[in-house]
């Protein structure tokens, strides 16, 4: 029987937060003050941004997912935009991460706040030496969790987190990332990993460590693979809605067919200023909460 839990990411969505454009990344000119030193690409066009967050926003609503949004704070950047990063979320409450890059420390507190108004549980944060980002961290299974250790999360953060969700999980499997492009970049474990159905993910299997993709494959994971040419753009992050019901930004039509191959159901959303020029797709647009597994 389906049950509601927070430990899933491919069950169904029923809530989940989110934080528009126009909260997150205030007006234009707090865009063009920002976007260099926070390594975006190009500096995002305030009002299309808007305008493709209301699209996201009608799409989630017409799959009957609620949505909580995050207010604006002063305090936090345009990265903010990016939700998933500051928190991680299990049955038993929410771990508050302790971010690994320096200007985006601020955004924990602000959903703290916020999930202390929705009722949840706080089991602690990530301190002192300790750094975690939640888009190193993926559920494989309703005990498993798998985190990145890279630039973003660091050892002391991983052992604490293991340590705050404690017989939430049964088996928690540390993946240690490539350098890549350096420290500077935005790269985590969802880079490479997307969960999109029961056994099933999209993987960029050049950056995947060895151990990992074997792990995966001992679970008995089909692993469809995004192209080198589709990477850089954002190819391997998907958000699962539902098992087998994935959302994608656009673009990338070698990976959306492979996608289909494996019988994956495909939705896409405009997320040229949103997305791309912060290397942020759907997964770090949103922390999903609730789902319903199987």
């Amino acid at each position: 029987m389906s049950k509601l839990t927070y430990q899933s990411e491919v069950g169904a969505i029923k809530t989940l937060v989110l934080k528009h454009a126009r909260d997150a990344f205030v007006n234009q000119q707090k865009i063009d003050a920002e976007w260099q030193a926070l390594n975006y690409h190009l500096a995002p066009d305030f009002a299309r941004a808007q305008a493709e967050y209301d699209e996201l926003l009608q799409f989630f609503e017409q799959c009957g997912i609620e949505p909580t949004m995050l207010p604006h704070d002063n305090q936090t950047t345009l990265d903010a935009i990016y939700v998933r990063d500051a928190s991680v979320v299990c049955d038993r409450g929410v771990v508050l991460c302790n971010m690994g890059k320096p200007a985006r420390r601020c955004e924990p507190a602000g959903q703290e706040k916020l999930f202390r108004q929705l009722g949840l549980p706080i089991l602690g944060s990530i301190s002192g030496a300790g750094r975690l980002e939640g888009g190193d961290v993926a559920w494989i299974d309703p005990q498993t969790i798998a985190v990145g250790r890279g630039y973003r999360s660091n050892d002391t953060g991983i052992q604490q987190l293991a340590a705050l969700l404690g017989d939430a999980i049964s088996h928690l499997e540390v993946v240690h990332l490539p350098h890549y492009k350096g420290p500077n970049d935005v790269f985590h474990l969802m880079s490479i990993f997307s969960p999109v159905d029961h056994q099933k993910a999209l993987v960029y299997s050049p950056l995947m460590p060895v151990t990992f993709r074997e792990f995966l494959q001992q679970r008995d994971f089909a692993l469809i693979e995004v192209p080198d040419e589709e990477f850089a753009s954002l190819g391997c992050n998907v958000l699962a809605i539902a098992p087998g019901i994935c959302l994608a930004k656009t673009g990338n039509p070698i990976t959306r067919q492979r996608l289909e191959q494996a019988g994956v159901e495909i939705h896409l959303y405009t997320g040229d200023e949103i997305s791309a020029k912060g290397e942020g797709g759907p997964t770090c647009l949103s922390r999903p909460l609730l789902r319903c597994f199987p």
